[in-house]
């Protein structure tokens, strides 16, 4: 997993071979300047404090953690960081560079649910035989590694001063080649990928976004993302180093409880580019009130980046729109694609000019061709991300590997210096997705997994060939949910289920269960769907407003007993699904066709609709 850091003599557009390089030299030049500025919420209602961390501050106490974690011979090897937002994680990133050793960013695991079984996937993956964390968190993640299993593995609190001297740090002989860190994305809980980032492949992505961008070290970052989540590290918290600039942060929590401090936060700290996924935008619009809005000064906001997440025409228009009373221009809002086996940026528009756009047949789009909207059919905005210029990006028949000519759906291929080495200890699958062929023989292709279509020049993405789903920013496999509901009852527990999205205002989840209760009436069923609603909100971190329960028998399987995901979600939007009991968001009960093979509608009562059978 190392390179040999003598023979290479790489540079990026920095003129550094390896972040580690282009760090210190920073602290040399900006000292006494401001790295990261943390806004941390009292929780006492007495306001916001900021912590500013210097560059300066940032070196010493990132050599100083280095050479404890050399002392437990870390160089060569993954690290674990579960760390609560704020600048002790910058600084334990940056102190794994200096070490030579691997970081693993990830979230810390709590006491339950979906982020428990994540990180405990991702401690196993990885092997790590070194956790670092803060003081604070330190017991429960030490309690966490006795459960999990992994009580050999060593709990390090990195934010402690045990009076190690920042001079006795040694630079590691750390090349291009050398991985820099490990980004655990889109696997499901149970089977983790690690993509394995060299530094090479992270200065190569800091040049594409700078290029893309145009940003220069009088931009400042400000962002609400975990420093787990790709975009939210690479972005936001290394870019603004790689520039020589600053990142403001503020914990996910605190956005999500008042999305406004996140706009104030733009407004207050000079911010000039922030984004997040689709949904974060959506939310502004629903939870920013009138009254909040008249105070807001987004004027300097330069660019809302929208991405990690398909994104929504009519999300970037109503936001342009609202916004635009605060300062905001319209041009500011820019669509982009990326992904983390690409480290993180592929394509976006020109700062300054309008994002551009498509409407087409939908009909036409499930069929793989672009065509012009049918009147009185359903037609699709899609939304472009732009160019690829630092990829060799193309667009393929995932079936023969075929190159697809412009106009045509297909799979999205990439190749270029960005593109990660592989997946952690996963040799096959590194083969089969990092090493992909073209039907020509031409090789060396990363497959996204997205689909997507040129036309004139730029991408348009319309969708995932793979099955995970992307909502409110979490990559979710459907079988992970699936699983947890039959779990949360004996009545749900013998019978299958199915989850999908689907568009209304907004992408919502869609939960179909069998349900096996003789003699059930409406308040058990109400109640069991009432517990799958809890179950995903608590244990995913995501809505699960529409939930549909059906007789055993009822879901749709293959011969070999696979879900049919798709098929469900047609017969479910085609009103095919004969429901005992359904629970539905307005917007989403809008989508549902009336269909003469289904009888009489459900009778509504108050909590959802319920049919009242014999089985």
């Amino acid at each position: 997993m190392t390179g040999n850091s003598t023979a290479d003599t790489t540079r990026d557009d920095t003129g550094h071979g390896t972040f580690t390089q282009l760090m210190l030299d920073r602290a040399q030049r900006l000292a006494d300047h401001d790295a990261h500025i943390f806004l941390r919420d009292s929780g006492t209602g007495t306001g916001i404090t900021a912590e500013h961390l210097t560059y300066g501050g940032l070196d010493r106490a990132a050599r100083a953690l280095a050479v404890r974690l050399r002392e437990r011979g870390a160089a060569g090897q993954p690290v674990l960081l579960l760390h609560p937002p704020g600048p002790d994680f910058l600084k334990a990133f940056i102190g794994c560079l200096y070490a030579g050793a691997i970081a693993v960013p990830a979230p810390l695991p709590g006491d339950r649910g979906e982020r428990l079984q994540r990180v405990t996937g991702i401690i196993k993956d990885t092997g790590a035989q070194l956790v670092l964390t803060d003081t604070a968190n330190a017991p429960e993640v030490s309690l966490w590694l006795a459960t999990a299993g992994r009580g050999d593995v060593v709990c390090l609190a990195s934010d402690i001063d045990d009076g190690t001297d920042p001079g006795d740090w040694k630079a590691p002989l750390t090349g291009p080649d050398d991985l820099a860190f490990l980004q655990y994305t889109s696997g499901s809980t149970s089977k983790p990928r690690g993509v394995m980032v060299s530094h090479r492949n992270l200065l190569a992505n800091q040049a594409t976004i700078q290029r893309a961008l145009r940003t220069t070290s009088a931009d400042r970052f400000g962002s609400w993302l975990p420093h787990y989540h790709d975009m939210g590290l690479i972005a936001h918290l290394l870019h603004p180093l790689w520039l020589g600039s600053a990142s403001v942060q503020m914990s996910s929590t605190a956005f999500v409880k008042r999305p406004v401090r996140w706009l104030k936060m733009i407004e207050q700290h000079g911010v000039t580019i922030g984004g997040g996924p689709n949904f974060c935008y959506d939310l502004c619009l629903r939870r920013v009130t009138d009254e909040q809005l008249a105070t807001l000064d987004l004027t300097n906001w330069r660019l809302a980046l929208n991405g990690a997440e398909p994104v929504r025409a009519q999300t970037l228009e109503a936001f342009a729109a609202r916004f635009g009373a605060a300062g905001l221009r319209a041009d500011s809002v820019y669509p982009a694609y990326g992904l983390a086996e690409a480290t993180l940026m592929v394509s976006g528009g020109t700062p300054g000019r309008p994002y551009s756009w498509l409407t087409v047949d939908g009909a036409g789009l499930e069929r793989d061709t672009l065509r012009a909207p049918v009147t009185g059919h359903g037609a699709r905005t899609l939304v472009s991300s732009g160019t690829a210029d630092d990829f060799d990006l193309r667009i393929v028949d995932p079936v023969d590997g075929g190159e697809l000519p412009a106009g045509h759906v297909g799979e999205i291929w990439l190749r270029g210096d960005s593109v990660a080495q592989g997946y952690w200890r996963k040799p096959l699958e590194t083969a089969e997705t990092f090493h992909a062929t073209l039907a020509g023989g031409d090789g060396g292709y990363l497959r996204t997994g997205d689909l997507g279509v040129l036309d004139g020049g730029e991408l348009y993405v319309t969708g995932r060939l793979k099955e995970v789903i992307i909502l409110n920013g979490h990559n979710i496999y459907p079988q992970d949910i699936e699983w947890a509901v039959r779990e949360a009852s004996p009545a749900l527990g013998a019978g299958h289920g199915a989850v999908f999205t689907v568009g209304a205002d907004r992408e919502q989840l869609v939960v179909v269960q069998e349900v096996r209760a003789p003699h059930a009436d409406h308040e058990r069923l109400q109640a069991l769907a009432c517990r799958v609603q809890a179950l995903i909100g608590r244990d995913f971190d995501v809505p699960a407003a529409n939930v549909v329960l059906l007789r055993p028998g009822t879901l749709r399987r293959t011969t070999s007993g696979k879900v049919q995901r798709t098929l469900m979600r047609k017969l479910f939007l085609g009103g095919q699904l004969s429901a005992l009991y359904e629970v539905l968001d307005p917007e989403v009960q809008g989508l549902v066709q009336p269909h003469p093979a289904v009888d009489e509608p459900l009778p509504v009562t108050a909590g959802g609709r319920w049919r009242d059978t014999s089985w």
